[in-house]
């Protein structure tokens, strides 16, 4: 996480046992690409408290770029592009689908926009008043960029259907929001730790989409 390499580890391994849960929890191949969402988290908080390790030597550089890179490729581009994706593949209703279809476009933009970028252009992980900031030198999107990415991020919570989403959603703009006000220098990396706490409302999620299967066959009354 973005505080110590102790938060981090240990917030990986939390989060890691959240996923076992939440996969238990799913039963369709939509509802178990939903659930598999932690484990991204999880894979996050491993590689940025790599970062903090390997900060402070300059022997561990290479090390330290896997683990900075590894947390880039999940925040800028997995997250764009999963999160419609995993709407999509748990939603029913035809319309929200097409939708969705959109905003999966959307997400898809915005993760080849950062896949370029990461290709093309350095990142430097740097401690900053106890928080990893990264520094980059990507090209100016006129903030375009990061307008497309939480739209593709945040909008599709809002527009499923699943039972208990909108809260999900409504969770995670107010952490984007307080993330903003409070640690804007540091936004990709405070902003992935809020998140990777709300994986626990991911396991709530699919806890609460169960349904019921009820018996419909004729009652035999024996004589």
């Amino acid at each position: 996480m973005c505080f110590s390499a102790v938060a981090s580890f240990a917030g990986g391994a939390v989060i890691s046992g959240v996923g076992v849960a939440a996969e238990k929890e799913s039963k369709k191949p939509g509802q178990r690409f939903f659930a598999s969402v932690p484990f991204i988290f999880a894979l996050q908080q491993f590689a940025e408290g790599t970062v903090w390790l390997t900060l402070k030597s300059e022997r561990f550089g290479g090390l330290q770029n896997v683990g900075a890179y590894t947390f880039l490729i999940a925040a800028l581009i997995v997250w764009p592009f999963v999160v419609p994706l995993s709407m999509y593949l748990m939603e029913k209703e035809k319309d929200r689908k097409i939708l969705l279809i959109g905003l999966l476009v959307m997400g898809s933009i915005v993760s080849i926009y950062n896949v370029y970028s990461l290709i093309n252009y350095q990142v430097t992980p740097q401690i900053q008043n106890s928080h990893i900031i990264y520094v980059d030198n990507f090209p100016s999107s006129l903030g375009i960029v990061p307008v497309l990415y939480v739209i593709s991020t945040v909008i599709p919570l809002f527009v499923s259907s699943v039972k208990r989403m909108w809260l999900f959603g409504g969770t995670i703009v107010i952490s984007l929001v307080v993330t903003i006000i409070y640690f804007t220098e540091y936004l990709t990396s405070v902003w992935c730790f809020f998140a990777a706490i709300l994986s626990v409302m991911i396991y709530w999620i699919l806890k609460g989409s169960k349904i019921t299967v009820v018996n419909t066959e004729p009652l035999v009354i024996q004589k």
